[in-house]
């Protein structure tokens, strides 16, 4: 029991230096463009870091916790998957290097589970708990078939998303970008696209939301009430949430060409503090849920090995399992704690990755600035509806390029991102090793 509070603890730790590791995802381009002065923007971003408890399920929790198949491994494991991830996000922090906190968490996992496979089993086959051959490196869940035709899940498609997160948020940021730049031209064609696109908004969100018998069927609501139940349904809050930005962005285009600079300017700095609010949201949403997974997979490998032991009320989780329709169980005080470590990291700031992200990769205007975090929270509500946990760092960064690139290529500063990028790639590797190494050293100390 000691060493499974020891893990819950190093996650909040490794969850509070997230926050300040990735506070400057959500308030470079705020801080940059001077709409706010750093405190304003890390205590406007921590708010909404916070807020997205009430917003978001915990579908990328469940994904983080599956990365390795924990039936097969033991707490010694995820303590060296934490350690390592720890390490390498206050090495990156020191560097001001903007990696991601994600994939260190993922490839520390995943690492520390492969090195005890190898501890234990070596590098010839073994027969597990299913009577079937195993081998050392499917200790790790790398791929698993979407059911019923839906998104596949595994660290390949988290890896495939290292490239496609940024990809998503650079073709959005691009495209919105080229959509306010016509509208602020006097035609009619642009508004006439504008309005098109706020009645499909509507028809796309309307059909989307889960009706009160669907949330009655998969659990118990959060309200007495018919109405107040659909509404703060955390599926329906975040197709609200998708709604009222798009239709938010497409009424100052109805308008856009009648504003004249200065008045454009002010309404694009009031628009910031939406666009900054929505992509906090999604960074808490997003990487909070990691650790909640890590924590939840923690309990499990304890239960698992210590057959037969009472679990007091407050670590009583449940990891779900569709495929025996069994539903997960998470005690509120996991995304609560884990909600808080990433508001008060946030508070805590991280101002070397600010200075990289807000002025080194592209000059960022409030034009830039309202596309690329409008465009960042998009994707990240999207692939946390696929249940994917991605990187904010490589969303956010992928957005700010595709805002310069509607400029010319060369305002985008290909020096500084191309060293992102090799940040990127040598994330999870890096962090694999580290904690395969950490896991080898406290294997002397811990049985």
């Amino acid at each position: 029991m000691t060493l499974l509070i020891i893990i819950i603890v190093l996650a909040l730790i490794f969850d509070y230096i997230n926050g300040f590791h990735d506070a400057a995802n959500a308030i470079a381009t705020v801080v940059a463009t001077k709409v706010l002065t750093p405190f304003q923007a890390v205590l406007w971003a921590a708010f909404f870091n916070f807020l997205a408890y009430w917003v978001f399920g915990f579908g990328v929790a469940d994904t983080v916790a599956k990365t390795a198949h924990t039936m097969e491994i033991n707490l010694v494991v995820i303590l060296a998957g934490v350690i390592a991830a720890i390490c390498w996000n206050l090495l990156t922090w020191w560097l001001g290097i903007p990696s991601s906190s994600s994939h260190t968490l993922i490839g520390g996992f995943a690492g520390a589970a492969v090195a005890h496979a190898i501890a234990v089993h070596g590098f010839s086959g073994y027969i597990g708990e299913d009577g079937t051959t195993h081998y050392w490196y499917q200790i790790v869940s790398w791929y698993k078939a979407g059911k019923d035709g839906g998104m596949p899940s595994g660290v390949i498609i988290i890896i495939a998303f290292i490239v496609l997160a940024p990809l998503l948020g650079a073709l959005a940021s691009y495209l919105i970008s080229i959509w306010l730049l016509n509208a602020s031209r006097k035609s009619i064609y642009p508004k006439i696209f504008t309005v098109v696109l706020m009645i499909l908004t509507i028809w796309v969100v309307s059909n989307l939301m889960v009706p009160y018998e669907e949330i009655v069927k998969n659990g118990k609501p959060r309200f007495d009430s018919h109405f107040w139940s659909v509404a703060f349904d955390p599926h329906n809050i975040k197709w609200f949430l998708v709604a009222f930005i798009i239709l938010t962005v497409s009424a100052f285009c109805l308008i856009f060409s009648s504003l004249n600079l200065h008045q454009a300017d002010a309404a694009l700095k009031k628009m910031q503090l939406l666009s900054s609010a929505a992509f906090s949201l999604g960074h808490g949403g997003n990487d909070s849920q990691k650790v909640m997974g890590i924590i939840a997979a923690a309990v499990a490998v304890y239960i698992h090995t210590n057959p037969g032991v009472h679990m007091a009320s407050w670590l009583d989780v449940v990891l779900p399992n569709d495929d025996l329709g069994v539903k997960g169980v998470m005690p509120g005080w996991i995304p609560l704690a884990c909600y808080s470590a990433i508001a008060a990291g946030t508070l805590s700031g991280g101002w070397k990755i600010v200075k990289t992200m807000g002025s080194k990769i592209t000059k960022v205007t409030s034009f830039e600035g309202v596309a690329a975090e409008t465009a960042g929270a998009l994707t990240l509500y999207f692939t946390e509806h696929l249940k994917i946990p991605v990187s904010t760092t490589h969303t956010i960064t992928g957005s700010i390029i595709g805002v310069g690139l509607t400029k010319r290529v060369s305002a985008v500063r290909w020096g500084v991102t191309v060293s992102l990028i090799w940040a990127w790639i040598l994330t999870i590797p890096i962090s694999a090793i580290l904690a395969g190494l950490v896991y080898f050293i406290l294997s002397l100390f811990i049985s």
